[in-house]
């Protein structure tokens, strides 16, 4: 086993899964750009094909934190709720306090057959990113900047297209609006007070606006909404880094559905709803804390081989070429040629390096609260 964690950690190894994953998300973004000649020609189709693209490049990431990582994962729920997973159109409501969130939630949806259509209402900033944010822009994610004035229409009209989707669909959000800090939060429950709302000890007030509106544009299409509380055993700060690294964490999720009947329609009285089931999260999270585990029964779903064999394709694909050309650069010799190719490593490293920095706590996430006229929903 040391001699395994030992290989994960060597920096050769990472930078050759970070080739294959950057080549082949760019093979694949070419793909979906090819894909647009359908658009005005079938929808559903362009919609279909770019659903398995992605899934081809988001399981990659699967992949580390199932396979490399060996991260295990657990549900806190009833079987009746499970028995509803990848068969119905729904919104999650996630807590935002780790790294490694959206990749614990794409895990689950992995398992559940519906990668491929999960969605996001996510910040503008992250169309500009390469791969994660092109990708997105062709399944047709909502990307707003988090002023309602200037979001309003295109939030509208984004969530609007999305009726009448193929494939079954999680939409994800994060009702906090950014990830959890100590300062961040400081500065939330002082809103909180403001507004006369209870105290959270382990989130964000949420900005209610996002889901009113996501609930409202959706209906007739979502029929329930799951929230899910995720925690770590052994108080674990996970991170992409160490999911890299080959580091193996324990996930626990809490998960509990709510038919969209159950929901008011009343946009006020939604936001209460909203405040209210924030409040039971954060009851979630001080049993976790005082007990090492949520509630109820557990249900822990199994991996499945398809992200394995996908990277092993692209990896069988991509790494043949480019081992034959460093062997080639090698032997000939040619100082010019050496070189040129450890300019390229050293270049790849960098760009790998920053695509992960993307998730890192410290350097993602809103200037929440800087401004202190800042109104919030």
């Amino acid at each position: 086993m040391a001699l395994l964690a030992s290989l994960k950690s060597l920096f050769i190894l990472q930078l050759l899964m970070g080739f294959v994953f950057v080549v082949s998300g760019l093979i694949i973004n070419f793909l979906q750009l090819c894909t647009c000649v359908l658009w005005p020609i079938n929808r559903q189709l362009y919609r279909r094909i770019n659903c398995r693209l992605s899934y081809s490049l988001w399981s990659q990431l699967v992949m580390l934190l199932e396979w490399w990582s060996g991260t295990e994962c657990t549900l806190y729920t009833d079987q009746a709720t499970v028995d509803m997973f990848g068969k119905e159109h729904v919104i999650i409501i996630l807590n935002h306090n780790f790294e490694i969130d959206f990749l614990c939630g794409w895990t689950i949806c992995e398992r559940y057959g519906v990668l491929g259509g999960s969605k996001v209402l996510a910040k503008h900033e992250l169309l500009k990113v390469p791969l994660i944010g092109w990708t997105w822009y062709f399944l047709e994610i909502v990307f707003c900047k988090r002023r309602w004035e200037e979001d309003r229409d295109t939030v509208f009209k984004g969530l609007g297209r999305l009726r009448d989707y193929p494939e079954y669909m999680w939409f994800l959000l994060y009702c906090e609006g950014t990830r959890f800090t100590e300062k961040k939060h400081q500065i939330s429950m002082q809103v909180a007070e403001s507004k006369g709302l209870p105290q959270l000890k382990y989130h964000l007030l949420p900005r209610t606006k996002g889901f009113t509106t996501t609930l409202r544009c959706l209906k007739g299409t979502v029929k329930a909404v799951y929230d899910v509380t995720l925690n770590f055993q052994d108080k674990q700060t996970p991170t992409l880094l160490g999911i890299v690294n080959g580091k193996k964490y324990k996930a626990d999720l809490s998960v509990r559905r709510f038919t969209v009947e159950e929901i008011p329609e009343d946009e006020e009285e939604c936001a209460h709803w909203l405040h209210k089931l924030y409040q039971e999260k954060d009851a979630l999270q001080e049993i976790y804390n005082k007990e090492g585990k949520f509630p109820g029964p557990t249900v822990i779903p199994p991996r499945r081989p398809w992200t394995l064999l996908n990277f092993l394709f692209w990896a069988t694909l991509l790494l043949s070429p480019l081992i034959n050309f460093a062997y080639g650069v090698v032997v000939s010799g040619s100082p010019l040629l050496i070189i040129g190719f450890i300019i390229f490593l050293i270049i790849a490293s960098i760009a790998i390096r920053r695509l992960i920095g993307v998730t890192e706590v410290k350097k993602t996430g809103s200037s929440y609260g800087d401004q202190q006229a800042k109104k919030q929903n």
